[in-house]
């Protein structure tokens, strides 16, 4: 009786509803009165009821398809979002009139890309417009050292969405995903303590570097955006393929699959950041890179959480200065590491205490590091298990998972580097240490304790150590409550305060520690 009423409420005030649209610069834009109309945004789905209701019948349908969309079954109704519609010719003007010496060239496929980060995927879009203004001063200031078009500073988007801690599936890492073979060619050390493709600064510079390099071979920007996805192997046989024409559009069916969106992407991604205040796109917060200076380590293994802990900061705060030094510890001596500007003067004055404090403790870290150097050895590492797909072999495994091949053939006893399609290998990885929460302001004063103490470490063992661990792989329709269904006991807010979640987004292949209680 009650669910009825209720109803005949919802139904008596949508009646008295009216819609309107306005144009605005050849767009339409939904205008709707706060209790007339109803807009869901998701899993990349956007309902919205645009068309006059014409019958009672209509509105009980609208009625029913609100209410079994309701979120997690107690929240009220998702704030409605003013999204103007996608006209094809309004937005090819609007690319027409960006000044780039880069061509953006627009077709069916290319709004295709802009309908889905305009209307389909905004989400993502709010996220990286979070971190422009920490990454891009970055860029541009390299981009305009080496000679090379601002633009160019977009393409971090397509590679990472203006992630550090990015990796791929084929192993390449960092804000401009370099693979292990062609960082080093470009001087970015990779050892087991530090990954400088993770470094913003020196990665930015070594993707100027091989952009303009890339551009030299091809004399096409399109077709260097191409070889820096795919490679110029793969562009030169693409051309050979298409009786040597040269340009993007002319060999497009020759390039892989992977190739062949990446440059409609990039011009997506250019529109979209470009004209986001048309298609109401703004970022909830703005994050700024801390003011910062480098100090030199004279000696090496210091240990980041001592020195973190020492100077008064958080230890996520040093590991965001330093995303490079994913093991929390100095590979060598001396070694520029950089601290929160406000902190200088108190590492300064202690400086002697810190640092040999920091080394005695990364000793001992790396007596047991020494144990990880030992072929086909597991201390300190955590057990992953790869169902093998189409088209992968040991190599890229290997540099996936950032080990070598001779330990995967020793973990799972293998005489060869043969593997078969549906082989289950297991593969021990290292943790990696990367920021557990968002980054703080530029001008935030730091007065928290870090995280990572001694006795949190402590604490966390003895609250686990009697409780079994065990890992879920993240499938495709997995979401935090349907893993939490899966596991006796499991909740969503257990799952995301061990993995350090900092939202209910998940990716495919995402490794979460579960914790039964």
């Amino acid at each position: 009786m009650i669910q009825r009423l209720f109803i005949f409420i919802i139904i008596f005030c949508i009646a008295k509803t009216t819609f309107s649209q306005s144009n605005n610069e050849g767009e339409k834009e939904l205008r709707i009165d706060s209790t007339s109309a109803f807009i869901f945004n998701a899993s990349d789905t956007i309902i919205a009821e645009s068309d006059k209701i014409d019958s009672l019948q209509n509105i009980r349908e609208n009625i029913e398809n609100v209410i079994e969309n309701r979120v997690d079954g107690g929240e009220e109704f998702l704030e409605a979002e003013v999204i103007p519609e996608l006209i094809y010719d309004t937005v090819q003007n609007r690319l027409n009139k960006i000044p780039t010496s880069i061509p953006l060239h627009f077709n069916e496929k290319i709004f295709s890309f802009i309908n889905y980060f305009t209307i389909r995927n905004r989400e993502y879009i709010k996220k990286v417009m979070e971190k422009e203004k920490l990454y891009f001063p970055i860029f541009e200031k390299y981009l305009a050292e080496y000679g090379l078009p601002d633009e160019l500073k977009y393409l971090s988007i397509v590679e990472s969405g203006l992630r550090t801690d990015a990796l791929s599936r084929a192993g390449a890492g960092g804000l401009w995903q370099f693979i292990r073979e062609t960082g080093r060619l470009y001087n970015l050390k990779q050892t087991s303590l530090i990954d400088e493709r993770m470094d913003p600064y020196k990665a930015t510079q070594a993707a100027c570097l091989y952009l303009k390099d890339l551009y030299g071979i091809f004399g096409d920007w399109e077709l260097a955006l191409s070889a820096y996805n795919s490679g110029p192997g793969n562009v030169y046989k693409a051309i050979r393929r298409s009786n040597n024409k040269r340009s993007f559009w002319e060999i497009y069916k020759r390039l892989p699959r992977e190739t062949r969106s990446y440059v409609p992407q990039f011009i997506a991604i250019i529109y979209t950041m470009k004209y986001h205040e048309e298609h109401n796109l703004y970022s909830e917060s703005n994050n700024y890179m801390m003011r910062h200076d480098t100090l030199l380590i004279h000696k090496e293994y210091a240990h980041l959480d001592v020195i973190a802990n020492m100077i008064g900061i958080c230890y996520d705060d040093l590991i965001i200065l330093n995303p490079e030094l994913y093991r929390g510890v100095t590979p060598y001596a001396p070694y520029p590491l950089r601290i929160p500007e406000d902190k200088k003067e108190v590492f300064t004055n202690q400086k002697n205490t810190i640092i040999d404090s920091a080394h005695n403790v990364g000793k001992k870290h790396l007596k047991n590091l020494e144990k990880l150097a030992e072929l086909g050895g597991t201390y300190g590492r955590e057990l992953v298990k790869y169902k093998i797909r189409y088209g992968d072999n040991l190599g890229s495994i290997a540099a996936r998972y950032n080990v070598r091949v001779s330990d995967i053939r020793r973990w799972n006893k293998l005489s060869s580097n043969f593997i078969r399609k549906g082989q289950t290998l297991k593969i021990w990885v290292l943790p990696r240490y990367f920021p557990s929460k968002p980054f703080k302001k530029m001008d935030t004063i730091h007065k928290q304790k870090p995280p990572l103490t001694k006795s949190i470490h402590k604490e966390e063992k003895q609250q686990n150590e009697n409780v079994p661990g065990v890992y879920h792989t993240v499938k495709a329709g997995d979401s935090l409550w349907k893993i939490s269904q899966q596991y006796k006991n499991s909740s969503i807010q257990a799952i995301k305060k061990i993995n350090k979640l900092r939202s209910s987004r998940l990716q495919v292949g995402q490794k979460l520690l579960i914790y039964p209680q």
